[in-house]
């Protein structure tokens, strides 16, 4: 089997793969011209989300049988396409949870209690501290939208902050521990933070916009470490300005690398650049899940 690692996965996982004489070629900045030029050549590709894998990359993949996807979504694919021409589309979806469920908290914090905005103000040798009057987050309605893996993640470690905690999915999901399950329209009016989790599909494409912004609390804080795309960026960016929006925190954007910039001019907005599953420990899971995976499909062996 010949493997194209389009994205950084851990050393470790490579030297599992070649040891199992899985031939792996790690091109992890390859463009989208060049994947078009190489792909042909392989049996599988690995990707996780800064590589696109379009219609054109799959008909230029004429031995392709598996795209794997390190990580949870599976957007970055032509998904029903290629699974017409034969190639099978698999992930790692628990390799991340702690990791984006982490920084999930790690924003609610940030928007509760300033953090960000007051580094930047001390580095600009200031000292005000009358202006960054925080809130608690215990005792504060947090809305969950999607209850899968790392949803529930969230939810088990709000409760533990003495948060209350809703959870909507489009699912029928039953009853979860440390939280409550309501429609949609409950949790935009009841929460005080309001946490996304879900994939971006047809459906979820701008699930808060301004019809959904207009029905939350005045104030309401919301993060986003899902998917870009599920947040009408536009949408908000009014919402904040009007005051209806207290403050935003994202990790993932509609277009990547982001380039409309527009929302980073309003110091309510906090973000990184889609480090969701960016950690030491969540890195090497997704490439021993990647491992795995490649080398239970390696029929030919050593």
């Amino acid at each position: 089997m010949k493997v194209l690692v389009c994205d950084s996965i851990s050393p470790h996982a490579i030297e599992r793969m070649r040891k199992a004489c899985i031939e792996v070629d790690v091109q992890d900045k390859i463009t989208a011209d060049e994947l078009l030029q190489v792909v042909g050549e392989y049996d599988a590709i690995v990707v996780r989300s800064r590589t696109k894998v379009r219609k054109p990359v799959i008909d230029a993949a004429k031995k392709l049988k598996v795209i794997v996807r390190g990580g949870v979504g599976v957007d970055n694919i032509d998904v029903d396409y290629a699974q017409a021409k034969g190639i099978r589309i698999m992930n790692t979806p628990g390799a991340s949870t702690a990791s984006v469920a982490e920084l999930t908290l790690a924003y609610l914090f940030a928007l509760a209690r300033p953090i960000v905005q007051a580094t930047i103000s001390m580095r600009e040798g200031l000292w005000e501290k009358s202006k960054f009057e925080g809130i608690e987050l215990q005792g504060k309605v947090l809305g969950i939208i999607g209850m899968g893996r790392i949803g529930t993640a969230v939810a088990t470690r709000a409760a533990a902050l003495g948060m209350i905690v809703l959870g909507y999915d489009s699912r029928s999901i039953g009853p979860a521990p440390f939280m409550q399950m309501v429609t949609l329209d409950e949790l935009l009016a009841k929460s005080d933070f309001i946490t996304l989790h879900l994939p971006l599909t047809p459906e979820s494409h701008h699930m808060i916009n301004a019809e959904t912004i207009a029905k939350m609390k005045t104030g309401v804080r919301i993060v986003d470490c899902a998917r870009g795309g599920v947040i009408d960026e536009g949408a908000l960016y009014d919402a904040i300005r009007a005051g209806k929006v207290a403050g935003a925190a994202l990790d993932v954007f509609e277009n990547e690398p982001l380039t409309d910039r527009k929302l980073f001019e309003l110091p309510q907005v906090i973000g990184s650049p889609h480090i969701g599953a960016s950690t030491h420990e969540a890195t090497a899971r997704i490439g021993d899940e990647v491992a795995d995976i490649l080398i239970g499909l390696n029929r030919d062996g050593c």
